[in-house]
Parts: structure tokens; sequence; C-alpha cells
């Protein structure tokens, strides 16, 4: 597994278990440091994952407001924690990463965590919405289509982003 995939899926894993429990402040440092430990010693960028957990920490409610747009007929607390959180992360790399990593890498990956940690619709649903969100921010401007891959990233065979699907996600 590459370490970009190693470290989004470590922040994944903690986003859940930070989610799950209540989101209690100042704790999200430690669950990321506990489970790098656990499932990722000594990876290289573990900066990688903190980013992604702090990021999604500080801009939690801008991100949940996103979902709840791009999602109406799921209330957050209907989503699963799983597709809750791997589309939290997608939408923080989408949006407020600063251009780290390219849109439709973000997508892909948020797709790939979801088909392996969510449910049987997952990765649909987290492809529409995050797709959603992305078609919106190219007609806003604040994004493009034919943007660059990046070295950093492994770029992994492209999804067309679909509509939220309206299934129940088990």
């Amino acid at each position: 597994m590459a370490n970009r995939h190693l470290l989004r899926t470590v922040a994944m894993q903690s986003l859940f278990q930070w989610d799950f429990n209540g989101r209690q402040p100042g704790s999200l440092p430690t669950i990321t440091a506990s489970n790098l430990q656990e499932f990722a010693p000594g990876v290289e960028e573990e900066n990688f994952a903190y980013d992604i957990t702090k990021g999604v920490e500080e801009h939690r409610e801008a991100i949940d407001a996103l979902i709840q747009k791009w999602a109406p007929h799921w209330p957050l607390d209907q989503i699963t924690n799983v597709d809750r959180n791997v589309i939290r992360l997608g939408v923080y790399e989408l949006k407020f990463s600063g251009g780290q990593v390219p849109p439709k890498v973000a997508i892909n990956e948020a797709i790939e965590l979801a088909k392996t940690f969510g449910g049987d619709a997952s990765g649909k649903f987290v492809n529409g919405v995050l797709g959603a969100i992305f078609k919106d921010m190219i007609e806003k401007g604040e994004a493009s289509d034919d943007g660059p891959s990046s070295d950093k990233d492994e770029d992994k065979d492209e999804v067309e982003p679909q509509a939220p699907s309206s299934e129940p996600q088990a």
C-alpha cells in the first residue's frame, strides 16, 4: 500500500474513532498518533495523516454543511460513521487542503476507502456526493476538470462522479 493511501486510511480510521466517541475536543491528535503507531509504524510523511485529521476537525462545520447540501435525503446522523468520515476526508481534500491533492485523486481515494471499509453501496454514495461537490466547484471556478496529477499521490483509474444515491447505506 502506497504511503499516502495508507496515511489516508489511518486518517479515516482516526476520524471514525473520534466521531464514534463523541468528537471530544483535543482528542484527535492522540487518536491519530495511536493509529499511526499501530497501523503505520515508521511510515514516511506521517504529518499527512495529521494534516487531514486536523483539517477535518477545523473545518467540520463547513464540511458537514456541504454534505447536507449535496446529500439532502441523508441527514448526517443517518449516514453510516464510515461513509460520513470518508466523505469528510474527501471534502477536506477537495475544498480545504489548499490544492495539495488533485480533485480527481481526492475523489478516487475516498471511493477506494468507502469500498474497503463501507457497505455495498458506499463507493457509489461517496462518489455521488463528492462528484456533485466537485461539479459545483468547477461551475464556480474553484476547480478545473483537467487539473494536473500529482507525483505524490497514486493516480488510480478515474471514476466519473455520479449523483448521490438515494439507497440506504447499510
